[in-house]
């Protein structure tokens, strides 16, 4: 992702304009690492994708169940909002608003006790400290490095709860640690998603009045959030084909983001019984549909986590992203590797990357590869039933 020179500009007299508030206001309010034995209102900011925040899930679980009568607000996008909805563990989603003076003020008058950035998020542990949060923690990369990780965000830690967070282990295991100071000690990484049972009607209603019907059938998803990362369209036509001719029936799905990867993926198939959804289901009707799946195929995208959380057997063609950070992981879930050295698209460092060396790695798999991959997790289907 490119940044203008001119929005990049605004954003560092941004951040400068912060860290100077910062420093002005800590002599008075202190360091934010006044340990609470009991906190009563706990914030958990996690501004990144879909699938980062369904692998937060494990924390908001782990916060609920050693605090139960503790309200957990949640701050993120307002994609976010949907895929959080009907979690049970939070007590309040709150969208984040670039309007610092009031949202500050909003944070302030929360009273809250702890509070969380679950990346190197400068802004996010700005705002927590300026709204005079007690206790905050955030994460200090090792073994690895980010852009996120700027020298403001560096300086402003000094005044927080630093917890290492290692850079190629499991992310949702790392995002549980952020959690140690106030007692939570769990490395309990299942996910959480939850739908409506109106989301499941209409879902439901748009499979039966499909070719699928009340068929099984399995969900390929071609689109992935950092286009660096797709796998060609051409070669999910080719598995769908061989799918719909060996298994079940194929739906396709995809954002309205992903609309040109869904509609190259679809002039390759000639298979009826390959349904194209794409940009057909709300985020509440697609966690609802996937839910009803079979199998689940794609490249490192938020609906495959999705689909990991609600026990639904996975293959994820990581290509050039990290395969111990953050794919599903499990007797159901499969994770194609190409070859390589290490992945170009790590983690917290997926801005700067060598795109011929990230291009080749997303090609890297074959249609054979990832065909035996379905093979291997049907039979486990099928033994397991």
């Amino acid at each position: 992702m490119r940044v203008s020179p001119k929005r990049n500009i605004k954003g560092s007299l941004r951040n400068l304009v912060l860290l100077i508030c910062c420093l002005i206001y800590a002599p008075i309010r202190g360091l934010a690492k006044r340990s609470t034995r009991k906190p009563k209102r706990i914030c958990i900011i996690q501004m990144a994708h879909f699938g980062d925040m369904i692998c937060t899930t494990p924390m908001f679980r782990a916060v609920k169940q050693t605090y139960p009568n503790a309200q957990l607000i949640v701050i993120g996008n307002a994609i976010n909002k949907q895929v959080l909805l009907g979690n049970p563990d939070i007590s309040e989603y709150i969208v984040w608003e670039n309007k610092f003076r009031a949202f500050i003020s909003k944070l302030h008058s929360l009273n809250l006790d702890f509070a969380v950035t679950t990346g190197p998020d400068f802004v996010g542990l700005a705002v927590l400290f300026l709204a005079g949060v007690p206790h905050i923690a955030v994460p200090r990369l090792e073994k690895g490095s980010s852009p996120l990780e700027t020298k403001p965000y560096r300086l402003l830690c000094q005044l927080a709860y630093v917890v290492p967070h290692f850079f190629t282990s499991y992310v949702p295991r790392e995002y549980l640690r952020l959690l140690e100071p106030i007692g939570i000690k769990t490395s309990d990484t299942r996910k959480y998603v939850y739908y409506s049972p109106e989301a499941l009607t209409s879902a439901c209603q748009k499979l039966h009045l499909s070719l699928i019907g009340k068929r099984s059938f399995t969900i390929i998803a071609p689109g992935t959030g950092h286009k660096a990362k797709r796998w060609p369209a051409e070669r999910f036509a080719a598995v769908a084909e061989y799918i719909v001719a060996q298994y079940m029936p194929v739906a396709v799905v995809g954002s309205e983001s992903d609309a040109e990867v869904v509609e190259n993926m679809m002039a390759n198939i000639t298979h009826p019984d390959v349904i194209n959804f794409g940009g057909n289901l709300s985020i509440e009707e697609l966690k609802a549909f996937v839910s009803r799946a079979s199998l689940f195929v794609s490249g490192d995208t938020g609906p495959i986590y999705i689909a990991e959380a609600l026990g639904i057997p996975t293959i994820d063609i990581v290509g050039p992203a990290s395969d111990t950070a953050q794919p599903p992981i499990g007797p159901k879930n499969i994770v194609l590797v190409p070859p390589r050295k290490k992945p170009t698209l790590e983690g917290f460092n997926t801005r700067i990357f060598d795109p011929i060396e990230t291009k080749r790695q997303a090609e890297a798999t074959t249609i054979e590869e990832v065909t035996k991959a379905v093979d291997v997790l049907i039979m486990k289907i099928r033994h397991s039933h």
